[in-house]
């Protein structure tokens, strides 16, 4: 689909109406530079479901200060450019809070491609230009999902990564749809297509359905794409010489479809149930789009009959419904493998395009508002949901207090309203006391509550264990001079080493949810656990992921580690040489 970018709907060309005072490339810098301005403050969070999906980065970041590469060093769910670009900011922005620093890192990479993007598209039109840039600002600032997983408001702190891919799929649209210059669009393309195999490679397979398209219909021409395709297999083959990390990469990816080997069809049906109204509305806006254009679609199916050439082909397909109907298979595809998304966002740079082409074709007409209508009803829901989240988590904090923690760095900085708090402290005693009980609850299979780790006293008596756990340590060594350098955590996420300064054992899998992310234990990773210093276990309320880590390592400590209580919550293996009695 070809926009013209002569006419536009929202009133404004470059050579006509009034110029807005601030260029979008400049607008962009400008809220970048303020979000991170404020990463040099540690601002709490509203603490929310599944809030520690995010301390995962801490643990990755850690690792990577310690000289592990992700893929080669550690078994990762996802790729390295995550990790990587938010240890970048945990150095730069020590008192960032963890889920800003991660939700933000992001944009050392879409900002400056998303600025290639305006700079082509203002030339021509700074209303389309700004039409691309306040979406793109709205979700890669604030760190929500569009999809409701808990009835309470609170901190989106997973599916990070995620909603990175589709920020990402976001720029690489904008740069497909929009970008005439070809020595930009390589540039994007190419950079875009990099981050998105690095951040997630689902993300780079609906990639690759946004870049065909383009390519089908003569957006992305044929040098540009070749070009794009050296510059991505080259910094493939580059970081493969110099670090192994792609195949070690790719056998993370394989060993993940072992684990996963459900089929693709319920998790299709899957995503387009949790997405229901877009995928919907935009199936309704294609009939209508190619009812409008059915004429048209007539002559040029006769037109490559009769005449059959390549550019008879790219009439026929540079069809909006086509892109469209492309662009939501590509969405579909991505959102059957995720928990947290800012799913199809990255249709709005094409609605931008159907909008202009629209409107340059029937003006103010009944057809063009039919089509405007059908765009708002695709475009606005995510957006307003995403403000609205922001809203009551943040307005509700008017009503929570700051979780009182001593050892736990920026990791304490949330709030929790009182009653969650309350409801922390009495289940806590209850796991404490009735310990046997919930280790039947896991031993059927069942958890404590069915939302357990959306429960935001969970969430927040998980804080307040690990801050205890971390004054266990600390005394335990000093009580005994001892010094325990290597730390592994039987649990989802593993925060000790960084809380402690201390060091993760190789190996090992971050984001260790056993159902879905960890292997079964090699002969290295059986080493690095049997070699580790101390292991901890949480133990309030025993859980069944967490009795299913228990059954991957505890045979690896038989010989050489003593298990003690640390605290009421924590049972530790220590080795052997380093235990002392009680």
């Amino acid at each position: 689909m070809q926009p013209s970018m002569k006419t536009s709907p929202f009133g404004q060309t470059a050579n006509t109406s009034l110029r807005l005072a601030v260029s979008p490339v400049l607008a962009l810098a400008i809220v970048t530079a303020l979000a991170f301005i404020s990463l040099l403050a540690t601002v709490p969070m509203p603490i929310g479901p599944m809030y520690w999906d995010h301390y995962i980065y801490l643990d990755a970041a850690n690792r990577i200060f310690d000289g592990q590469m992700p893929s080669v060093d550690f078994f990762a769910p996802v790729g390295g450019l995550g990790y990587y670009l938010f240890a970048l900011f945990l150095e730069v922005f020590p008192k960032g809070h963890p889920l800003l620093l991660a939700s933000w890192s992001l944009l050392a990479v879409t900002a400056p491609l998303m600025a290639i993007v305006l700079w082509d598209v203002q030339r021509r039109s700074t209303s389309t230009a700004y039409a691309l840039l306040l979406p793109f600002l709205l979700f890669s600032i604030l760190p929500f999902n569009t999809g409701d997983f808990y009835p309470y408001p609170g901190s989106d702190g997973f599916g990070i990564y995620n909603r990175q891919v589709c920020q990402l799929l976001y720029v690489l649209a904008c740069a497909l749809l929009h970008v005439r210059d070809q020595r930009k669009l390589v540039v994007s393309v190419a950079l875009a297509m990099l981050s998105l195999l690095f951040i997630k490679v689902t993300g780079v397979a609906a990639g690759v359905i946004l870049c065909l398209m383009a390519f089908m219909t003569g957006r992305l021409g044929l040098r540009a794409a070749v070009l794009a395709g050296l510059i991505f297999f080259g910094c493939i083959v580059v970081l493969e010489l110099t670090t192994g990390m792609v195949t070690a990469y790719a056998v993370d990816i394989l060993a993940l479809l072992d684990v996963n080997n459900t089929s693709l069809l319920p998790r299709l049906l899957q995503a387009g149930s949790l997405n229901f109204g877009i995928v919907v509305t935009s199936g309704v806006l294609c009939v209508a789009l190619g009812w409008q254009r059915f004429d048209i679609v007539r002559e040029n199916i006769r037109g490559l009959l009769e005449r059959p050439n390549i550019a008879s082909l790219i009439r026929t397909i540079d069809q909006p419904a086509l892109w469209l109907a492309a662009f939501v298979a590509a969405g579909l595809l991505f959102e059957s493998q995720n928990t947290g998304s800012q799913a199809f966002i990255f249709l709005w740079p094409l609605l931008v395009a159907i909008l202009i082409e629209s409107h340059g074709r029937d003006r103010a007409s009944p057809a063009f508002f039919t089509i405007a209508a059908l765009v708002l009803a695709i475009a606005t829901p995510p957006a307003v949901l995403v403000v609205q989240k922001a809203s009551r988590a943040w307005i509700g904090m008017v009503h929570s207090e700051l979780l009182e923690t001593r050892n736990i760095k920026t990791m304490g900085a949330v709030r929790v309203r009182d009653i969650q708090l309350l409801r922390a402290e009495r289940m806590r005693q209850s796991y404490i006391d009735d310990r046997g009980t919930y280790e039947t609850v896991a031993n059927s299979g069942e958890l404590p509550s069915f939302l357990l780790y959306s429960d935001f006293d969970f969430q927040a008596l998980w804080l307040q264990s690990v801050d205890a756990a971390v004054s266990a340590l600390r005394a335990y060594e000093a009580t005994h001079a001892v010094r325990f350098e290597t730390i592994m955590n039987i649990d989802f996420t593993n925060p000790f080493p960084w809380l402690l300064d201390r060091h993760a054992p190789k190996y090992i899998a971050i984001g260790a949810d056993p159902y879905r992310a960890v292997p079964e234990p090699d002969a290295k990773v059986a080493a690095a656990v049997t070699a580790t210093d101390i292991a901890l276990y949480p133990t309030c309320p025993p859980t069944t992921a967490r009795l299913k880590l228990l059954s991957l390592y505890e045979p690896l400590f038989a010989e050489n580690h003593t298990r003690i209580t640390l605290t009421p919550c924590f049972d530790a293996f220590i080795r052997k040489d380093l235990a002392k009695p009680q």
